[in-house]
């Protein structure tokens, strides 16, 4: 039997979250389907080389399509982050390779692959809470500046004290963003001969733990199905991602 990633106590946890959507009906195989979805996330191995001990590959398949559609593992990552503590809120991004497997679906999205120099790529846009856990994160093709998703990622997270982010983020627009919604914006400014604004107003001791959010990134991509984007639509995805997340969430539920 391959390794496995779910105790008793953290399947009782994810199970009570996915029945009680209301999306998916109650079934026995329901454990072992979910196992095999970590198991793919976590060696990033074709669908159709899953070991027989999870199932039918085709099945397991089906049914991670089937509630990406519905939003599951959306939903899983949801009800876990609920009580991020906000006090701090730190942003970045990080780019992902993407495979030569996930791109060319048949849709008339780019469904977050970017083309450049380096190759296919997608961007993963995070924003983590203060304790270094995630509460909220977008999708972008791979050259996409970090600035585009800022806004977004400040104005879908709840209300928090301070936005720490990198010189990447460095715009009076952002700052200014920042403080009407009621947080102080810790953004460091780009020493510039010709720049008539420094950077004694940032809180540098607050600085110092913007590594909260590069450590979620580090975590994450110890799965090689997250670190190497194969998955051809931008919905499934944003669900390993969820389902990434959700695994970081779960030592804060299960006993």
């Amino acid at each position: 039997m391959p390794r496995l990633m779910l105790t008793d106590g953290t399947w009782n946890v994810l199970s009570k979250v996915m029945y009680l959507s209301g999306r998916i009906y109650n079934k026995p195989d329901h454990r072992k389907t979910l196992e095999g979805i970590l198991y793919k996330m976590r060696t990033g191995i074709p669908w159709r080389d899953l070991p027989s001990d999870f199932g039918r590959w085709s099945a397991i398949y089906r049914r991670f399509n089937l509630w990406s559609k519905k939003g599951i593992l959306n939903e899983l990552f949801r009800a876990l982050s609920r009580d991020a503590d906000m006090d701090w809120v730190f942003i970045d991004g990080s780019i992902v390779r993407a495979h030569q497997h996930s791109c060319g679906a048949r849709t008339a999205d780019n469904e977050s692959i970017g083309k450049s120099r380096g190759g296919n790529s997608t961007k993963i846009h995070l924003a983590v809470d203060s304790g270094g856990l995630p509460v909220y994160y977008e999708l972008s093709c791979g050259n996409t500046h970090d600035i585009v998703h800022a806004e977004s990622l400040v104005a879908n997270c709840p209300t928090s004290n301070m936005v720490v982010a990198d010189k990447g983020y460095d715009s009076e627009k952002l700052r200014a963003f920042v403080r009407d919604n009621n947080a102080t914006p810790v953004i460091p400014r780009p020493r510039k001969g010709n720049s008539l604004v420094g950077n004694e107003d940032i809180d540098w001791c607050m600085y110092k733990y913007r590594h909260l959010v590069e450590n979620a990134f580090g975590r994450i991509k110890q799965y090689r199905g997250i670190a190497t984007r194969y998955e051809k639509l931008e919905r499934n995805y944003h669900s390993m991602l969820a389902l990434a997340f959700t695994m970081m969430w779960l030592p804060m539920w299960a006993d």
